[in-house]
């Protein structure tokens, strides 16, 4: 697969954007799959926010018998310390930073630039923003776990430390054990990021109350 710019889905405000909101769906899904919830966020026409939902590349999944599918990478094993492809991994970091990117040349200043991810986006989310060089407005990681173990924690950059993360996960997710996002939390926090968490009753998916916590945090990241 090519860094070529990522396809995408995107939502506009009613006035010119002043800022941008880059989601990562999960396994199997696509850029479709979370645009609507941007009228559920019901955000004052002022945040001036545009949304962009890019679809995942496709490719043959491992643990789905090689279905080929919408996936940010492969997922080896049931096994969580071994599920991510770090090459996979790797390769749609660079398609979605080549996506930010493309964001700031069309004059949109990196810190009004929020990286959010769902699952194997949160992943991403959680890999890229431990790494980028540049500082961004803040980070949503919801119902996700991470790909790094402590040994990969000296490739982290001190550039969006004090940059604000949003995590969240359910209390009763079957796909992703919470305390797998628990851990992802830890990590970040341990480490000396500005990480947040919050739980919901609610499986592998997310629900009214988290869109309106997510509504007022991008509301005030993003004033």
């Amino acid at each position: 697969m090519s860094a070529e710019l990522l396809p995408f889905v995107e939502v506009n405000p009613k006035t010119p954007h002043n800022a941008v909101v880059i989601w990562l769906h999960g396994l199997g899904d696509s850029g479709n799959g979370f645009a609507p919830i941007v009228p559920q966020l019901n955000l004052p026409a002022e945040s001036a926010i545009r949304f962009v939902f890019p679809h995942a590349p496709i490719r043959p999944v491992t643990i789905n018998n090689g279905f080929q599918m919408r996936a940010w990478y492969d997922i080896k094993s049931l096994d969580f310390k071994d599920r991510a492809d770090k090459a996979g991994v790797e390769e749609s970091v660079k398609m979605v930073e080549a996506l930010i990117d493309s964001e700031i040349e069309k004059g949109i200043p990196a810190e009004r630039i929020v990286l959010a991810g769902f699952s194997q986006g949160g992943v991403i989310t959680y890999h890229l923003g431990t790494r980028l060089q540049k500082k961004i407005a803040g980070m949503i990681c919801l119902s996700t776990y991470m790909a790094d173990g402590p040994e990969q924690f000296t490739e982290w950059s001190d550039v969006n430390k004090d940059t604000p993360v949003f995590a969240a996960h359910g209390q009763f997710d079957d796909v992703v054990p919470i305390q797998l996002g628990k851990a992802a939390y830890d990590n970040m926090k341990s480490n000396g990021f500005a990480i947040s968490w919050k739980e919901y009753p609610m499986q592998h998916n997310v629900c009214l109350e988290q869109l309106h916590d997510i509504s007022r945090w991008l509301q005030t990241q993003l004033a």
